[in-house]
């Protein structure tokens, strides 16, 4: 039958769902890492999703991931079943984030086509030993060891039944969604959870695998299943829940004699029966009627919920038919959307903003005498929707920072282990949500920002103890929003940036201006110096640091999203790196410029102000270098005209105008022809064919149609 199992179009829900679990299991772990043992529910949680994983993975035939998913299901179901007080905590905690490291980049591999060829051997010999290590205690101690946790292979689970006095026997009846992707796999993966406290289980369609008929019955007909368990019906929704797959579970607990007779109840007339193709209202008028004719004759038996079942029976040797209720028009709350396809709408709506412009700024439309009151009405209206609609779409593409958030987590636990640091990490703003894009381009910046802060920042055990520092190492990582960014900032009660020791690297390196006292340099102005490319202060280069590299590439990375960097420090009290980057990269609101004729536009968010300048406010050095004087401050004077070497433009500051630019602390005036006004514009890239200029970010598409040019400021002031 493996021959004939088709995997197409699975993989996706199998990395959808087991990256999510996956996800969960180390956020869960990373909570309690410092406790002295994980609870009971943290163990049967683990348990369950290392049973789900081995499940899963069984079916789609990834032996490696299902051999060493099982191995630490056997760890924690002797955990559960023996309760053991000989478990060393740490090393408990650093085999399951082993096992999520390896499932993770099998599942990478799938992802990326390559071949899940990863050995668990190892990994597995040391689970192998650590479970023998607390067995052997508990052995010494007189404990007896509990049966087993025999691994099954996947297949059309048939408990042998064994009912007792404490036995409960149902039927259960799962309705999915009619758009659901997969039904069968869902339906497979819900039979298997079962199986973990199941003592007989049956269900209808049998074949959900190698027959994709089951998916069109499972759809259109639901899932029947018969279960004899000690568990009571809290226990089964807690297994089988709905959501974005599933839309109702219907659970009936019968007698021991019904459900023997299997998903036939017979047509004995002692038994209730349900007609689930009716309306509720259908259904209490005939249980009304019945009752009414009949109360006399047998006592009055409790009534079924509408959505309990049984089946009907037709002709003998025929197949039986379920009765059930017509499917509702409800819809699932969630929907797994391929990234790709949100991309794609992105674009779409970039180019719907791009027409709107175009359509609105027609210069047909400036015809003296024209009455367009009608028009413009409409173009208001439409406006309004392309704006609502564009909102929608930014929407449904903001994440939260809460799983990125986790990764550095894990970082700062394996960083500080491995240095012999004791440090506490704490998680500020994680709901904080910002576009897709925008969060996968950030990981590594703040990957290398909370490692420094790990390894930098924090001192050893021994140098806080020598320096009186009675708190615990502590890194935090927060989030807010705040004018249109979105503010990370990771931030260390470590022993903070010595300035002096910058400044001695910096004129070394010939970095300081010759005429300029050192002490005239501010904090910001200073630490600023660690992101320029090769400049480290570290004397031993570690795993971690002291390269020379890594700070720059962090600037680099956060200016090409349109972010910027912030050091703020204290001497022996820490240090705070603050990463300021937009909500999102699509759509922004711009300042549309021109210089001769050229057409410039810079994000709003950089602009400062805007200020009209007489000549007596200029200064001229003999250099060639221009300063402008606004408000007793003086600012160094960029015309753009001549940086990109335009023809035809004002020379005449009289005759522009300056824009005041503020980027990470620094301030430059922008002086242009004139302005043309604000809009809203779609950012594209610059084409690959170009070669990349200093100041431009990308380019745009304004409303006459012509293409105008993204500045960036953090370009321009370099």
């Amino acid at each position: 039958m493996a021959e004939e199992f088709n995997v197409e179009g699975m993989l996706d829900m199998y990395l959808f769902e087991n990256g999510q679990l996956l996800e969960q299991l180390q956020e869960t772990v990373l909570e309690q890492k410092d406790a002295d043992c994980f609870d009971e529910d943290t163990i049967n949680e683990i348990f369950r999703t290392m049973h789900t994983i081995k499940g899963s993975s069984g079916i789609m035939m990834f032996d490696n991931v299902t051999a060493i998913s099982h191995k630490l299901e056997d760890v924690f179901y002797y955990l559960r079943e023996s309760h053991p007080q000989n478990v060393v905590h740490e090393a408990l905690v650093e085999h399951v984030l082993q096992v999520v490291d390896f499932i993770t980049g099998e599942m990478d591999k799938i992802q990326d086509g390559s071949p899940v060829d990863g050995d668990p051997a190892d990994i597995i010999a040391e689970l192998d030993r650590f479970l023998d290590e607390i067995k052997s205690g508990a052995v010494k101690e007189g404990k007896e060891l509990p049966k087993e946790n025999v691994n099954e292979e996947p297949k059309h689970f048939y408990i042998a039944p064994v009912a007792n006095s404490a036995s409960h026997f149902y039927k259960i009846y799962i309705t999915f969604f009619p758009d659901t992707d997969m039904a069968n796999v869902h339906a497979y993966k819900t039979v298997y959870a079962l199986k973990e406290f199941a003592e007989d289980l049956l269900y209808e369609p049998e074949d959900l695998i190698s027959d994709d008929s089951s998916i069109g019955t499972l759809l259109e007909d639901g899932f029947r299943i018969l279960l004899q368990a000690q568990c009571t019906e809290a226990d089964i929704r807690n297994v089988i829940k709905t959501g974005y797959d599933i839309e109702k579970v219907d659970i009936y607990e019968c007698k021991a004699e019904e459900f023997l007779q299997g998903f036939d109840f017979g047509e004995h007339q002692d038994h209730p029966q349900i007609d689930l193709k009716s309306s509720v209202e259908e259904i209490e008028a005939r249980a009304q009627a019945e009752q009414e004719s009949e109360e006399k004759k047998e006592p009055e038996k409790p009534k079924m919920a509408p959505g309990d079942f049984v089946i009907q029976s037709k002709s003998p040797g025929k197949p039986k038919k379920l009765a059930k209720d017509k499917p509702k028009n409800e819809k699932a709350a969630f929907i797994s959307v391929n990234v790709q396809k949100m991309d794609q709408l992105m674009d779409l709506i970039g180019e719907l903003v791009i027409s709107e412009s175009l359509v609105l700024q027609n210069p047909d439309l400036r015809v003296p005498g024209l009455n367009l009151a009608n028009f413009n009405k409409a173009a208001s209206e439409m406006a309004k929707i392309a704006t609502d609609l564009q909102n929608v779409i930014m929407s449904m593409r903001m994440v939260p920072l809460t799983n990125l958030f986790q990764k550095m987590n894990r970082i700062v636990f394996d960083v500080s282990r491995k240095l012999g640091k004791d440090i506490e990490f704490e998680m500020i703003g994680e709901h904080t949500e910002v576009d897709k894009n925008i969060s996968e381009k950030i990981s590594d910046p703040l990957m290398h920002l909370v490692r420094n802060a790990v390894d930098h920042g924090i001192e050893t055990n021994e140098e806080r103890a020598a320096s009186n520092k009675q708190e615990k190492g502590k890194v935090t990582l927060s989030a807010k929003t705040e004018a249109g960014k979105v503010w990370i900032i990771v931030t260390d009660n470590g022993k903070g940036l010595d300035r002096a020791k910058i400044l001695a690297k910096a004129k070394k390196q010939g970095l300081l201006d010759p005429d300029r006292a050192e002490s005239s340099y501010e904090d910001k102005e200073v630490f600023q110096f660690i992101t320029l490319p090769g400049f480290s202060t570290n004397e031993q280069v570690t795993e971690y640091s002291g390269r020379g590299v890594g700070m720059d590439v962090v600037v680099q990375n956060i200016q090409s999203i349109g972010g910027t960097l912030e050091i703020e420090s204290t001497a022996g009290e820490g240090s705070s790196m603050i990463l300021k980057i937009p909500l999102t990269l699509a759509i922004i609101d711009g300042i549309v410029m021109e210089t001769g004729t050229t057409s410039f536009v810079v994000e709003t968010s950089f602009i400062k102000q805007f200020v009209r300048v007489t000549k007596d406010m200029m200064i001229h050095e003999p250099t060639g270098e221009e300063y402008v004087m606004i408000r007793d401050e003086c600012y160094p004077v960029l015309r753009i005209g001549d940086w990109y070497g335009l023809e035809d433009y004002h020379s005449e500051v009289e005759e522009g105008m300056m824009l005041l630019f503020e980027v990470e602390g620094n301030t430059i005036c922008l002086f242009v022809d004139k302005l043309i006004g604000k809009q809203e514009i779609v950012v594209k890239p610059i084409p690959p064919y170009i070669k990349k200029v200093k100041g431009i970010s990308g380019c745009t598409q304004l409303g006459d149609g012509s293409i105008a040019l993204i500045l960036d400021p953090a370009g321009l002031i370099d």
